[in-house]
């Protein structure tokens, strides 16, 4: 969420936010044993509610300092189940 560039019309490259949630959140979860191998799920239960806090966690700093900030992570369970987290 923010305001459009003027000269790009873009709120933020989608290739930079394609790279962070690579380094992020798919590199270090992706088939994964999550409760074995990924903190903090070694020590919570990787709900669908803690897994979006978590993704939360991991990619809301690198939106620091940029005119984008981010406004929730929506995970899908299902086609028609989904938790989101807001940062609240």
């Amino acid at each position: 969420e923010g305001e459009p560039d003027p000269v790009t019309g873009m709120v933020v490259d989608l290739k930079q936010v394609k790279a962070v949630l690579e380094k992020e959140v798919i590199g270090p979860m992706d088939h994964r044993h999550l409760n074995e191998e990924v903190p903090p799920f070694d020590r919570v239960v990787p709900t669908p509610e803690n897994l979006a806090v978590e993704i939360w966690r991991r990619l809301e700093p690198h939106f620091h300092g940029s005119a984008a900030r981010l406004k929730a992570v929506r995970l899908y369970e299902s086609e028609d189940f989904f938790v989101e987290y807001d940062g609240r």
